[in-house]
């Protein structure tokens, strides 16, 4: 990665989200943008209120530019050259229409909700960015950590899937500190119902954990500390979502392949859950999919350690 859009509003979720980024381990230069969106409303010239939008638009730019001089500062020292846009519309459209001109390969967006209601509703920045965009999203949650502190936990929602795969070497691209836990997690579903009670040596069972151990011997090559783990659920969101919360994950990972025409605007079903449910910080790899319209490469993508 090396062109990141930071989505910010002013808010205490998009501090904590600057800081985030602030702190993530990078190989190379990073350009990272740092987006305020201004909502002008839309109305007629010989609307009474006319002046009174015109200074709150304003005023949102200067709190917007004086925003901007704070989280600046985080990146002080820092291989990463910063700049300010403000632009003015939709944030929704807004974020990924910039992300897209500026061949972002990273959009860092915060979410306010944190009740299991605020998570569900449609319409917000986050599910809508997550949903449209054509690069890999961050979505920073106000519950749990953001900054990348000493034994983060990243779980790695693992198959054998194209999306899962890319996903995996987008992970491997970025230099974690050594401390850094991954857990790599596979989601057998409706294999007791084919199957009944597997057996830990049997076929299926053995092919997820060479699966699995394929995955850690990759990820080994920016963490030490990587760990396997395969269970059992029917609904593959909701294990994903289980195992965050029982094993106090910062951050989850999930591809999602990158789509073209009508069905970009759909977000995959496990990918959605995991956005709406998981209380931790989400993580949608796309960099490494090509477009369900371009044939998909025979052979492996090549990890970078």
């Amino acid at each position: 990665m090396h062109k990141v859009l930071l989505a910010v509003d002013g808010s205490s979720i998009s501090d904590e989200a600057a800081r985030w980024v602030s702190t993530l381990p990078h190989r190379n230069h990073w350009d990272l943008t740092i987006l305020s969106v201004v909502q002008r409303p839309l109305v007629h010239d010989d609307d009474p209120l006319l002046n009174v939008y015109e200074k709150a638009c304003d005023q949102d730019r200067k709190d917007a530019v004086a925003h901007y001089d704070k989280i600046s500062t985080l990146f002080d020292g820092t291989s990463v050259s910063v700049r300010h846009r403000i632009e003015s519309g939709s944030p929704n459209e807004t974020i990924v229409d910039t992300a897209k001109a500026m061949g972002a390969d990273l959009i860092v967006v915060g979410a306010k909700g944190r009740s299991q209601i605020s998570r569900m509703l449609l319409g917000s920045v986050s599910d809508h960015v997550a949903t449209h965009a054509h690069c890999s999203v961050l979505v920073v949650r106000s519950a749990g950590r953001h900054e990348y502190e000493q034994g983060f936990r990243v779980c790695l929602a693992f198959g054998v899937d194209a999306p899962a795969q890319a996903a995996l070497r987008e992970m491997t691209e970025i230099a974690w500190r050594s401390d850094t836990v991954f857990h790599v997690l596979s989601i057998a579903s409706y294999l007791h119902d084919f199957f009944g009670v597997l057996p830990e040596d049997s076929q299926i069972v053995r092919q997820y954990h060479e699966n699995l151990n394929q995955a850690h011997d990759q990820l080994l090559t920016v963490s030490s500390q990587t760990q396997t783990h395969l269970i059992e659920n029917e609904h593959v969101g909701e294990g994903i979502v289980t195992f965050a919360e029982r094993n106090a994950i910062d951050m989850v990972v999930v591809g999602e392949k990158s789509r073209s025409g009508v069905s970009r605007f759909l977000l995959g079903s496990t990918s959605r859950y995991v956005l709406r449910h998981a209380e931790c910080s989400v993580w949608i790899a796309r960099n490494y999919q090509v477009r369900e319209d371009e044939p998909v490469p025979e052979k492996s993508p090549t990890v970078i350690a």
